[in-house]
């Protein structure tokens, strides 16, 4: 059995299934959660054919009772959780001025974006000091370090994101569990290759430092990074990993 346990949201595509993969490679078990079972499927199948040790447990983060029961089942079959990305999420409606955004739409993703991070913490923390704590990473977005126009419901649902990392950590910090968040700029992932996204990214890059969009991997080895000790005293932070489009 692997001596470190680490819990994945979103683990079925992108973000998630690079970092899952990252965990894995360097001697994690991964309990890979996503609502998408074929998508969770191929990432437990690539992980264990590069030798890994993974598990995939359907779970909607949307849900509390869901995500209770992928957390019992991650202590159930590992014994602990040491580490845990929330990268769960959804863009919903883009290109909407905020007052013509849907009522429909603006639940969804604060449901999932918002709502289903703070499921997984009240489920992971307590889960972690149980045995001692751990360290969490929470997938939040340039958008909620900033302004980003035609997407208002994403961005109040990242900006959250942010507001509730500070908050558990400034709780959590005397318990042994480090609480953080990433904040990825554009990252080439499913949700960025949709139809219509190209003229969008090309527009992106054109205001990029680095002139190029992110690599899911790239996400992925800051949260390795800040779930290991050489980030001992990284904590209540919202870090961008953005090829520097923040700094302008």
């Amino acid at each position: 059995m692997a001596e470190k346990i680490a819990f994945v949201t979103g683990a079925g595509s992108g973000i998630g299934r690079a970092t899952a993969r990252l965990f894995a490679e360097r001697g994690h078990a991964v309990a890979l959660v996503d609502m998408n079972e074929a998508g969770g499927r191929e990432t437990e199948a690539l992980i264990r054919e590069a030798g890994g040790a993974a598990r995939f447990i359907q779970a909607n983060v949307a849900d509390d009772d869901s995500v209770r029961n992928a957390v019992e089942q991650t202590v159930a079959a590992y014994g602990q959780i040491d580490a845990c990305f929330n990268a769960a999420g959804i863009d919903g409606e883009v290109g909407k001025l905020t007052a013509e955004g849907s009522l429909d739409n603006w639940h969804r993703v604060i449901g999932v974006n918002l709502t289903g991070v703070w499921h997984c913490l009240r489920h992971q923390i307590p889960a972690m000091l149980a045995t001692g704590g751990g360290a969490i990473v929470n997938c939040a977005s340039t958008a909620g370090i900033r302004g980003a126009a035609f997407c208002g419901a994403y961005s109040a649902s990242k900006h959250g994101v942010v507001g509730l990392t500070k908050a558990a950590a400034l709780e959590y910090a005397s318990q042994g569990i480090r609480i953080n968040a990433v904040c990825p700029g554009m990252i080439e992932t499913p949700m960025t290759q949709r139809p219509g996204m190209g003229e969008i990214i090309q527009e992106l890059v054109k205001t990029s430092p680095l002139e190029r969009i992110g690599q899911p991997q790239e996400i992925g080895a800051a949260v390795w990074w800040l779930c290991g000790p050489d980030a001992s005293f990284v904590h209540g932070q919202a870090i961008p990993v953005d090829g520097a489009l923040t700094s302008r």
